[in-house]
């Protein structure tokens, strides 16, 4: 990458004024969950690509006293170091309480309290920012504002989905929502569906900057030889690929369900999370758990294996800000399938691209992958598609905004 040191001193040579950021977010990767927010740290590696910024990442973890995997994703929240360096970015993870039943109300503050005394630290030690990058708008957003009031720097808050599209429905953290976004320098959505929103709660248009997440091409590709790619793991016949989260709005039910409409059909589900046990019920309870094999969490280099060999992905959220599966598995040449909800359609736009449900329900979905897998794409125009998604516009935008603010 040229660059090691991102830290907050900003040493780089003679290459010109550095902006110096403070990266603040819950959704960033770990050691112990390496997919986790991993659309963040890719953002900033390429804008860090382009020279003159260096960041300092605080992605703060839910304070848990057992490490024993036992106990599931707070057991996992133990196991995560509290330094590290990930791909030359050096990355704290101090710990913030989580308060049961009063945690959506509470969580703002709490998270403001364990970043303010981390930096503190930092700036006794000598260290120094311009801005704090702060990712997704509740809690971190509005908890970023209050370290921008705080330590008098100014904030720049990017929404990412399920912040804006739901959370925001609820009367105290819209509150906080609006505040934070007065209070900030700058606004960004990752879609134009989660701007217009904003702008719909009360957020002045022309304070919101549409940046759409890229996809990294080098990564995610069309495999060379497909067939000994499909050898490899084992995949024969029509195979369709679910990939998210094992949560309710991912909607991996809905497509277990469709198997049943789709006879000659296997489904691979990638990720992992609380409704596995309950999904693999269902499998069995109606009669498709023959064809449907569930890989759990997949490190990036093993999904896009994934993608290039599955005739079609298959993304049945109830909510999205902007998939990044959508763009990765289009990379690899393969088209998707997916619920016409919030960017969504701004990236599913052409038919090179592939079929949005026309509801989202089990039999929609069929008819969708049914007619995916009868008249497909050319793997070379799906491709086409992403490469118009690259990160260089965005981080672009990202440049012009932090030196707009800081004049």
């Amino acid at each position: 990458m040229g660059r090691i040191e991102y830290d907050f001193e900003g040493h780089l040579g003679n290459v010109g004024h550095v902006i110096r950021l403070l990266t603040f977010s819950t959704l960033y990767p770990n050691a112990v969950r390496p997919n986790h927010g991993v659309f963040v740290e890719t953002r900033l590696r390429h804008l860090l690509d382009q020279g003159n910024v260096t960041a300092d990442v605080i992605a703060p973890v839910p304070w848990f006293p057992f490490p024993s995997a036992r106990f599931g994703e707070y057991g996992a929240f133990a196991r995560v170091p509290a330094d590290e360096i990930r791909r030359g970015i050096r990355v704290a993870h101090p710990r913030y309480p989580v308060i049961p039943k009063i945690g959506m109300n509470a969580a703002p503050w709490l998270l403001y309290q364990t970043m303010k005394k981390h930096v503190l630290k930092k700036l006794k030690n000598g260290a120094d920012f311009d801005v704090i990058d702060a990712h997704y708008f509740y809690p971190d957003g509005v908890a970023a504002a209050m370290l921008g009031r705080r330590f008098n720097k100014p904030v720049v808050i990017t929404a990412r989905g399920s912040d804006i599209n739901q959370i925001a429905d609820f009367p105290v953290p819209r509150k906080r929502i609006l505040k934070a976004a007065e209070q900030a320098a700058g606004l960004v959505t990752v879609c134009q569906a989660l701007k217009d929103r904003m702008v719909d709660l009360g957020v002045p248009e022309d304070k919101v900057l549409v940046l759409r997440n890229g996809v990294d091409l080098e990564r995610f590709q069309r495999p060379d030889d497909r067939a000994a790619l499909r050898a490899r793991l084992n995949i024969d016949g029509k195979t369709v690929l679910s990939v998210g989260h094992l949560i309710a709005r991912k909607g991996h039910d809905l497509v277990i369900q469709a198997l049943r409409h789709l006879p000659a059909v296997d489904l691979l589900i990638a990720g992992d999370g609380p409704e596995d046990a309950s999904l693999r019920r269902l499998a069995q309870a109606i009669s498709v758990a023959d064809r449907v094999e569930f890989l759990g969490s997949l490190a990036q280099d093993q999904l896009a294996d994934y993608y290039g060999a599955a005739d079609a992905l298959v993304l049945a959220s109830s909510r999205e800000g902007w998939a990044n599966v959508l763009l990765e598995s289009m990379a690899c040449g393969t088209p998707v399938a997916a619920s016409n909800v919030w960017g969504t359609p701004e990236v599913v736009s052409t038919r090179q691209a592939g079929i949005l449900f026309d509801e989202r329900s089990p039999e929609a979905i069929a008819r969708t992958i049914a007619r995916l897998l009868e008249e497909p794409p050319d793997p070379a125009a799906v491709r086409s598609h992403a490469k118009k998604f690259s990160w260089d516009d965005t981080s672009q935008g990202q440049l012009t905004l932090f030196r707009s603010i800081l004049g």
